[in-house]
């Protein structure tokens, strides 16, 4: 089960989940308004935030779990990504559950 991450050329960007699913940014929106424009990732920044943040929600589905770990998640995993990343579910949850 994997989240697939990738960047177009020209900045477009577009995430998968493990069911196929595009990820959206409307949830991760409703509880921290970081970057409306969508997903970054590879700096330390809006977008990479929004991105952490809509990956961990959708991973557990905790509003307050994933309110609390989304900046630490966004500096040590989604802040290191290239153009494309790939990222197995169970690596979310061993990261959440050494975090937690």
């Amino acid at each position: 089960m994997t989240y697939c991450g990738i960047r177009y050329p020209g900045g477009t960007t577009m995430v998968t989940t493990p069911d196929g699913r595009l990820l959206h940014a409307a949830r991760s929106l409703c509880l921290r308004n970081h970057s409306p424009t969508g997903f970054e990732w590879g700096y330390h920044g809006s977008g990479p935030a929004q991105l952490a943040l809509a990956l961990l929600l959708d991973a557990t589905g905790s509003d307050r779990l994933s309110l609390r770990l989304y900046q630490q998640f966004k500096a040590e995993i989604v802040a290191g990504w290239g153009d494309a990343w790939a990222l197995e579910s169970k690596e979310i949850d061993e990261w959440i559950n050494r975090h937690a």
